[in-house]
């Protein structure tokens, strides 16, 4: 009962295995834009990304369009299968998905990711777009850490693995799609399997 009053804890482990399936297909399609072609030539380097006008950098204009609707639609999908077996964990439990809890959960994970998004497109407004990829990893990972205090403590592991992935990718900026398909792909597959045999299987 004391857990139930101080912490979230209706998240699901099928949450993110349903999450990190989708950051995988979604980081399939994205190297397919990415890859170079078989004569050579490259569909999309985000590397020569540059703001002709002068303007205020968009996510958009960064990625091109093939990139940035695979982003929407993986995020959307995820967001999705993440908000749906939560739901039905909650409603198993007897517990309100939109709880007091739930709304501290939500604002402690989303001061870090807002911050690293404004910190990001300042990086790609600089032209330091090799630390974008690793950037996202590390105030993702953050975001994680710091929501942790109101679910399930294991949570801040896979924060931890996120950060620490992301600082590697520092070194290797040009795998960026790689480091993103094992952190927000394979961790999450794994954390949720984990989660789902510790807490739901019974």
């Amino acid at each position: 009962m004391m857990n139930r009053s101080s912490r979230f804890i209706s998240l699901s482990g099928l949450s993110g295995v349903a999450a990190g399936i989708c950051a995988l297909i979604g980081a399939w399609f994205a190297y397919g834009v990415i890859n170079p072609t078989n004569d050579g030539t490259r569909t999309r380097n985000l590397y020569d990304f540059q703001l002709n006008d002068g303007g205020i950098p968009t996510i958009r204009a960064f990625m091109g369009d093939r990139l940035f609707w695979i982003a929407v639609f993986t995020f959307l999908a995820a967001f999705v299968f993440a908000f749906l077996f939560t739901w039905l964990r909650s409603r198993k439990e007897n517990i309100p998905v939109w709880g007091v809890m739930a709304r501290r959960l939500m604002w402690s994970v989303l001061m870090p990711m807002v911050v690293g998004g404004i910190f990001l497109l300042k990086l790609i407004e600089a032209g330091v777009y090799g630390l974008i990829a690793p950037g996202c990893l590390i105030f993702y990972g953050l975001a994680l850490i710091n929501g942790s205090k109101y679910t399930v403590g294991e949570i801040r592991y896979l924060g931890y693995a996120n950060v620490l992935l992301g600082l590697i990718n520092c070194w290797y900026p040009g795998y960026g799609i790689f480091f993103w398909a094992a952190g927000f792909g394979v961790l999450h597959i794994v954390y949720g399997i984990v989660m789902w045999n510790k807490y739901e299987r019974a």
